[in-house]
């Protein structure tokens, strides 16, 4: 047995260390949060194994022996930490105030932990709920400043000073609290042996992936593995391509043995392993300068087929030089790859479909992978125009879209200029345009599918898009191809004036996917015969900049993430698609996908799809996801699955204000104004606020009123009514009426008061009935 304070101290002076084929730390802030409450119920929490083993026979993270580096004392005996990583780490952050020296992770995980000692809860900071309430105490500052700083506080509430400081002195002891160790001792248990029993004590908790278990054992045999792929990973990322451990583990395995499943890289050396990993990383540089600098893919956000790479790894490897051989050889695997990405090639059995091109690409080469491609697509490798019917940034021909504006020079609508960054200078950066503005489009009443269509976008300078703002393309298009005659062909806008106006909006879409297959099927296909244009030198990377912020939707979900993280949940990845693992097709393009559910390891991934109608529900539901179609109804299934997880009851509320008099006239009065919104809505707007009517009859108007103001993120409501063009059917609008003024705190009115001038409307609430 140890005490935890003893642990720490072990880790401060570097006998207690991370083996280095460790994964990094993966706890989320939920599982932290369990963690310390279990601790202060005096509830089990699992012992501790560790490995005894002197210097030389292991490296390790954040101390010395057997090659690794990092500090930590002299000889002797280390204690490497099997299994309690990710407790001890935890608890090490909090009681100290910073990570361990081996630690490799998200500190937010376990920094800004508060202890309420009214309740003896434990969550993380809320400005909202926390800013001014002694109540909430600083776990972090307890630990390394004693009681003190808190006794002052407390002891102007002589009542309860007794208690909150005996609850505070229980928490404190937490530092006494015994952890059983179990020890692995014995000059028979080398590091293959270790390995084996760490695989196997982790196959429990927060789940290992095939990668994770796979890089144990090679960091076993050679320990530096981990940071030098980590190393090519942050060069990359430096280039605004994002790619994670197991996906360059997927190259390197390629190069190493040919196949695909991980285990394949048992019979691989170190020296083996460390020769493929630095021709890895080369073949993928080759890759992205072509994919970059031949077609203009040169950020992540349209980066295609990320398990296309591993195959062209493969394909570099077997060709003489480890290059392409010629322009003429790289285009055609440009070809293949841009196609492997639009039709899901990889979308579902990844290590099933590497296999089968990687035996291709060994008998038959580039050659073979394109007639394979051809005939898993029934012959069809050819772009059409309903192909580029999706919505959204996630869509998959978005890419293509981008694609084709800088191989085919597309010109700015304000400069005239063709969009190279050579030739752009100050205006690098690149905005997406709605080419018919989203207020236009909703307030002529066509939907959020519709108006971020694909075939609605195109890109400019930021400074264009500015000064084009709001205006109505028939407006704008006009002037700029009087000023520069054949801007508006070099972006496949149709030339027919008839279809700049917003009643033919749907026509201009069909006319523009038409020019827009036209384009994308001409160059591919040259890709391929080897008749593709080439630019006079290599594209070099543009910025291009966030989406417009004046979009409810967007601010939305971007509040969700950041609520969601607060709880301790995962970060989402955003416009999505997701394919059907046997056909490639897309079933849906979700506003957040969580592939490895809420918490990574835990539970079914997670789809956000607000655009239910363009999704495959069905097919999604039977594939294993949980979708959530409402940002409501998951932020509402994210904060129960949190409490039930902890075993709290729900919080009670704050007193938001003096509660109004059962018979008083203005509370009567607000709460037939809020059923009237309900109603209003679904006749004026053709919005069913079904949730919202659920929350009025489960907590009444007043309390409903004040929830939706407490959200972080807006209601689906608001966003709705935006998109309509209704603020003034939302309850902020409600909130903000002097006639309610008695009823809200100026907090909360403010609140509203922010939310509707935010979002572009200042006019005064219209009346309800």
């Amino acid at each position: 047995m140890a005490t935890l304070s003893v642990l720490l101290h072990q880790i401060d002076d570097g006998t207690v260390l991370l083996p280095e084929f460790q994964r990094g730390y993966v706890w989320n802030r939920d599982q932290v949060r369990g963690l310390m409450r279990s601790l202060y119920r005096g509830y089990p929490v699992g012992g501790l194994l560790l490995w005894a083993t002197e210097p030389e026979t292991a490296s390790v993270r954040g101390g010395t022996g057997g090659g690794g580096s990092g500090g930590g004392s002299g000889g002797g005996v280390r204690l490497l930490l099997l299994d309690g990583q990710q407790r001890i780490t935890s608890l090490y952050g909090i009681m100290r105030g910073r990570p361990p020296a081996f630690f490799e992770g998200d500190p937010s995980a376990f920094t800004g932990l508060r202890f309420n000692v009214e309740d003896e809860t434990f969550e993380f900071y809320g400005p909202a709920k926390m800013r001014d309430d002694p109540r909430w105490v600083d776990v972090t500052r307890l630990f390394t400043e004693g009681l003190e700083p808190f006794i002052g506080a407390f002891a102007r509430h002589p009542d309860t000073f007794a208690t909150y400081i005996a609850r505070l002195n229980k928490l404190k002891n937490l530092e006494n609290r015994e952890f059983h160790e179990e020890k692995i001792t014995g000059p028979d248990k080398n590091v293959d042996v270790v390995v084996d029993i760490f695989n196997r004590v982790n196959s429990g908790g927060t789940a290992l992936s095939k990668g994770d278990l796979a890089l144990a054992k090679i960091c076993a045999q050679w320990p530096p593995a981990r940071q030098v792929m980590r190393d090519h990973l942050d060069q990359w990322s430096a280039k605004d391509f994002e790619f994670s451990l197991d996906w360059l583990l997927r190259n390197v395995t390629a190069v190493a043995t040919g196949r695909a499943v991980f285990t394949t890289l048992d019979t691989v050396t170190d020296k083996e392993f460390e020769t493929a990993l630095a021709k890895s990383a080369g073949y993928v540089d080759t890759l992205l300068g072509a994919v970059s600098g031949r077609l203009g893919l040169d950020h992540d956000q349209v980066l295609m087929g990320r398990y296309a790479i591993p195959v062209v790894s493969r394909l570099l490897h077997l060709t003489p030089g480890g290059t392409f051989l010629d322009g003429a050889h790289r285009d055609r695997v440009l070809f293949w790859y841009v196609h492997a990405a639009l039709w899901g090639r990889f979308a579902g059995s990844t290590e099933t479909v590497l296999a089968q091109d990687y035996d291709t690409v060994e008998r038959f080469g580039i050659d073979g992978l394109v007639g394979a491609l051809e005939r898993w697509r029934g012959g069809n490798l050819e772009v059409r125009p309903h192909d580029f019917d999706g919505s959204t940034r996630g869509s998959r021909f978005y890419p293509l879209l981008y694609m084709l504006t800088r191989v085919h020079g597309a010109r700015d609508f304000g400069s005239g200029l063709q969009l190279h960054a050579e030739m752009l200078g100050r205006r690098t950066s690149l905005q997406v345009h709605h080419i018919f503005p989203k207020a236009l489009l909703y307030k002529e009443g066509y939907d959020r599918v519709h108006v971020n269509a694909v075939a609605n976008f195109c890109f400019l300078t930021q400074d264009t898009n500015l000064e084009i703002g709001s205006r109505a393309p028939e407006e704008y298009f006009a002037e700029a191809e009087a000023r520069h005659p054949g801007v508006l062909a070099s972006q496949w806008i149709p030339m027919d004036r008839d279809l700049w106006r917003a009643d033919r909006y749907l026509d201009f879409l069909a006319a523009r996917r038409e020019l827009l297959a036209h384009a994308a099927q001409s160059f591919l296909a040259g890709l391929r015969d080897g008749a593709a244009p080439v630019a006079a030198e290599e594209l070099r990377p543009v910025a291009v900049l966030a989406e417009e912020q004046d979009d409810v939707r967007t601010a939305q979900i971007k509040a969700m993430a950041e609520e969601l993280a607060r709880l301790g949940y995962a970060d989402p990845a955003l416009d999505s698609e997701i394919a059907d693992p046997r056909t490639g097709r897309a079933l849906a393009v979700a506003e957040a996908y969580w592939p490895d559910g809420l918490q990574p390891g835990q539970g079914r991934p997670v789809v956000l799809e607000l655009d239910p109608e363009m999704a495959d529900l069905p097919r999604l539901e039977e594939l294993g996801y949980e979708v959530f179609t409402s940002v409501d109804a998951l932020l509402g299934y994210a904060r129960r699955r949190n409490e039930s997880a902890a075993g709290d009851e729900e919080p009670p509320e704050e007193p938001a204000g003096p509660p109004a008099p059962a018979g008083d006239p203005v509370h009567a009065e607000f709460d037939a104004a809020m059923r009237s919104v309900y109603d209003r809505a679904r006749s004026e707007a053709n919005y069913h606020a079904s949730y919202f009517l659920s929350m009025l009859a489960e907590h009444g108007s007043m309390e409903t009123a004040r929830r939706l103001l407490r959200s972080p993120a807006v209601s689906d409501g608001f966003a709705a009514l935006w998109e309509r063009g209704r603020l003034d059917l939302t309850v902020e609008a409600l909130v903000v009426r002097p006639r309610f003024a008695e009823l809200f705190t100026y907090d909360e009115i403010e609140i509203a008061r922010h939310r509707l001038g935010q979002f572009g409307w200042s006019g005064p609430a219209a009346e309800i009935a």
